[in-house]
């Protein structure tokens, strides 16, 4: 019998996107390791800005 899966996923992949998965996966921690407080900065900006994002996202929707 088959397996139903609510997300359908694609196994595997190339080797192209797991190299550039790779390198993107090393390059965060390499930018952690060397600038620590910028990289935390960074972090505390995007969660701001989400918050942000879905405050208006919850006055549109009350104004609706």
């Amino acid at each position: 019998m088959a397996k139903n899966t609510m997300f359908p996923t694609k196994s595997g992949g190339g080797v192209l996107s797991k190299v550039i998965g790779t390198l993107i996966v090393v390059a965060a921690l390499m930018l952690v390791v060397k600038h620590p407080t910028d990289a935390a900065a960074w972090v505390h900006a995007a969660g701001q800005m989400a918050g942000s994002v879905i405050d208006g996202l919850s006055i549109l929707l009350g104004q609706l």
